[in-house]
């Protein structure tokens, strides 16, 4: 009988330690507290397939999905420095992710989460954000078919990291 209750007392320890090893790490990532139910780490697999939307016609894979309380909140990780609030395309991509969620799961979530390297931001995902994204949408559909569109910016830079620059005749770089 002794063994036993050692054996048990040793089994609620150990776990005990597993668990607050896990809330540390989570702690560490800046990710909220919630089940992880999907995660995007590259493969192509069956369960990280991207999920679609035939009635946006829009796929997407956000790095994460955490599940809390029946909410589902999407999350993406950037690697770049952290702004003083979320880039415009940053959010329009939490955007489309929450609009995926919303499709496969039937569950509209509240908010998306963009973490930087030592910032996190939660995005509302209200009805104005969700129309900008549709009309973004249909702008690019726009462009898509227009064939000859001119570029939308004056940053060398992303000139410089686009795929796109040794055909572009509008190249900054």
């Amino acid at each position: 009988m002794l063994w036993l209750a050692m054996f048990s007392i040793l089994f609620l320890a150990t776990g005990v330690i597993l668990l607050r090893q896990a809330n540390r790490q989570q702690m560490r990532t800046g990710l909220p507290q919630g089940r992880v139910i999907y995660a995007d780490t590259g493969a192509w697999n069956h369960i990280e397939r991207p999920f679609f939307s035939p009635r946006h016609r829009l796929t997407g894979k956000p790095d994460y999905l955490l599940k809390n309380d029946g909410e589902i909140v999407p999350i993406e990780i950037k690697s770049g420095t952290a702004p003083s609030q979320p880039y415009p395309s940053h959010m329009l991509q939490l955007a489309a992710y929450c609009l995926l969620v919303q499709e496969t799961y039937n569950v509209r979530p509240s908010h998306g989460i963009v973490r930087y390297p030592g910032q996190t931001f939660a995005v509302d995902f209200v009805p104005e954000l969700e129309d900008r994204l549709l009309a973004t949408l249909d702008e690019i559909r726009q462009d898509a078919e227009a064939g000859d569109v001119s570029r939308s910016h004056n940053n060398p830079a992303q000139c410089a990291a686009c795929g796109y620059r040794p055909f572009c005749d509008q190249s900054l770089a």
